[in-house]
């Protein structure tokens, strides 16, 4: 721009030259003058040009650097309620950074362990070498292996990378954290604890005359511990008989579940079990041909062909997992001293299909449970 304005002025000054000869030397000068004012008006205006590219560069570096931060994000199993978890996480984690201006790097970082601990550990070791900022395990398992995994491994700066866990049922009986209100250490998150005892109110609500119960889980699932302890506890206080089977793979509560049924069992209970969830497509339809009922401590059970899942919403559940996330990355809350959450855990979901083909009322649950929730038998929720 400034080269195309001085070709111009030297082009007029030259004409008027040639014009009058020798003119007058004040309308030279006044030539010059103006030819002068032209290039400073020139160079001004290059300079505002120049300074608004700046200030738009600016804005474009300032949006290109919003702050990313890497979370990673490991799943025990393949199951209906954990994928809501994981699904929810990632969810809010978008809208929270579409909100707040900065990006929750998740794709690169998540990560199914298959319900394996070497596949886990694996995976932490990953994680910790990849320097994420946080580490969100979904199960008590995962929980287990991410926080071994973070303690042993501090950062350069000796600090540990937070752990916000999703989906364990006893946080404290788990040892992952000192108390609920006060996690301690790098660790809080969220919590399903199941409430056994309302359960079992209505099983024998369902059948008030019950004299034998079946308890099906994994033992070596922390989860189930407790919710187990409870179930007896109640039991033994009824006077009612109970008869436990176990397993740690599908093939294995399948043989359980054979073995309760020819035991006689009136309704048969599992807690929070992820063992027993994953085999649940397969094991429903024994219940329903024996007309026994499966009482359970999630929806994804009665997702998946049993009558009753008893507990949170898992969609709620994850979302206040990452709500969690963004208070420490973003809002640098302390997961030593904040306190895990804890859901609503009184919805009562019914399969429909298994109520009717196994000819059980459950209409007195509306007024046991804070939701009763109507559902049929498929693989994932929509």
């Amino acid at each position: 721009m400034k080269k195309k304005v001085l070709a111009v002025l030297l082009s007029a000054v030259t004409m008027a030259f040639m014009v009058t000869g020798c003119g007058s030397t004040q309308e030279t000068t006044a030539s010059g003058e103006q030819a002068e004012e032209a290039t400073e008006e020139s160079g001004a205006e290059e300079e505002a040009t120049e300074e608004n590219g700046e200030v738009a560069e600016e804005a474009n570096d300032a949006t290109e650097d919003g702050k990313v931060y890497k979370v990673g994000i490991v799943q025990y199993v393949d199951d209906a309620s954990l994928n809501q978890i994981v699904s929810a996480v990632q969810a809010q984690l978008d809208a929270k950074g579409a909100e707040l201006g900065v990006t929750f790097d998740y794709a690169d970082y998540t990560y199914n362990g298959q319900a394996d601990s070497t596949t886990m550990n694996q995976i932490a070791t990953d994680l910790i070498a990849s320097n994420v900022d946080i580490i969100v395990p979904v199960a008590t398992p995962t929980a287990m292996v991410m926080q071994n995994a973070t303690a042993e491994n501090p950062r350069e700066d000796g600090s540990l990378i937070p752990v916000v866990f999703s989906a364990v049922t006893d946080p404290v009986g788990a040892a992952l954290v000192d108390s609920m209100e006060a996690p301690g250490s790098n660790i809080t998150g969220t919590s399903d604890a199941l409430n056994t005892e309302a359960v079992f109110d209505m099983i024998f609500a369902a059948n008030p005359e019950i004299a034998k119960v079946g308890l099906l889980y994994d033992k070596s699932q922390d989860s189930s511990t407790a919710a187990i302890e409870a179930a007896k506890a109640y039991c033994e206080e009824k006077g009612v008989e109970v008869v436990e089977k176990t397993g740690t793979t599908n093939d294995e509560i399948s043989l359980a579940t054979d073995a309760l049924l020819a035991s006689g069992v009136e309704a048969v209970f599992t807690p929070t079990d992820n063992t027993v969830m994953t085999a649940e497509l397969a094991i429903y339809e024994k219940f329903i041909d024996a007309g026994v009922p499966h009482y359970c401590g999630a929806d994804s059970f009665a997702l998946n062909g049993a009558f009753l899942g008893y507990g949170v919403n898992y969609e709620d559940l994850g979302t206040a997992t990452a709500d969690l996330v963004v208070e420490i990355l973003v809002n640098g809350a302390d997961p030593a001293s904040t306190g895990v959450v804890t859901m609503d855990n009184g919805i009562a979901t019914v399969n429909t299909e298994t109520a009717e083909a196994i000819g059980l009322d459950y209409s007195m649950f509306a007024d046991m449970c804070t939701s009763l929730v109507e559902i049929q038998t498929a693989k994932e929720f929509e």
